[in-house]
């Protein structure tokens, strides 16, 4: 995803755990420069009592909306409307939508319709209707655990002699970075690592080089606009290139450099099937 200018970020306090929302402000933060954070609830219910002390250190804007009839809450089209306002003053280029709520597919469909960069953050239950109208969708699962990531993570392991198809001594090799409670293949859902594995067979055939190898880095860009809610980490692995090396039967992976200090990974399939 390109770096993005001008974040707006609205969460939804009903449909929010409130422990991650700090590890939320951080993954945004690496897409770009929050400029908007509003979250909305009707604070005066005892089960958001403990919202306070975190909104006023991450200086969090608290939206206040009654509910106005009894068991049911008004906080989704309060902000609603409020989005549709920033929407139309025309200075953001991302929106992120905090919640696990389908309710909001409408409103991120709209975004999507307007030409800004929808991302939505929400639990692994999140309804598809809602993961599918964003541009990318981030597990609340995944996001604490990048939090662990540095010390989850292995150091680079040296390796054996370099392999035969080194590109060049420049070659500046890159951190394993597998996390160490990585997934075994048998424990993934099926149906959900076949697709995965189905994607990367479609990107191979249209991203291929004259050398039969494909950029990984478009290959992901690709597999994020098919599936939004599509991250490594939800099988144990930081990056994709960790993901491919995890099944050396379906892919062979290679890295050479690119521009600067830049590694550029590549793969190819070699699973017939």
């Amino acid at each position: 995803m390109a770096d993005l200018q001008r974040i707006a970020v609205v969460i939804d306090a009903d449909n929010t755990q409130l422990s991650k929302i700090d590890d939320v402000l951080r993954e945004i933060s690496t897409h770009g420069r929050i400029v908007v954070k509003r979250a909305y609830g009707n604070w005066r219910k005892e089960e958001l009592k403990n919202w306070e002390p975190e909104i006023k250190r991450l200086a969090i804007k608290a939206v206040q909306q009654f509910d106005y009839v009894a068991g049911k809450n008004a906080t989704d089209i309060a902000l609603v409307i409020d989005t549709i306002d920033l929407l139309h003053k025309n200075l953001y280029d991302a929106f992120v939508i905090v919640s696990s709520d389908s309710d909001y597919t409408p409103l991120a469909i709209r975004l999507h319709e307007s030409g800004v960069y929808v991302i939505g953050v929400g639990e692994k239950k999140t309804p598809l209707s809602f993961k599918n109208s964003c541009d990318e969708f981030l597990l609340l699962e995944n996001i604490s655990i990048n939090t662990e990531m540095s010390v989850t993570e292995q150091p680079p392991v040296p390796s054996s002699p370099a392999p035969q198809e080194t590109m060049g001594s420049n070659e500046k090799p890159e951190s394993n970075n597998i996390v160490t409670d990585a997934v075994p293949e048998e424990n993934m859902g099926v149906d959900d690592i076949d697709e995965i594995h189905k994607l990367l067979k479609s990107a191979y055939v249209t991203y291929q080089n004259n050398d039969g190898f494909a950029n990984v880095a478009p290959v992901g860009s690709f597999i994020k606009r098919t599936k939004p809610d599509f991250d490594c980490r939800t099988y144990g692995y930081s990056k994709l290139p960790q993901f491919l090396e995890a099944f050396p039967q379906k892919y062979e992976v290679k890295r050479y450099p690119g521009k600067g200090t830049v590694t550029i990974v590549a793969y190819k399939c070699i699973d017939k099937e």
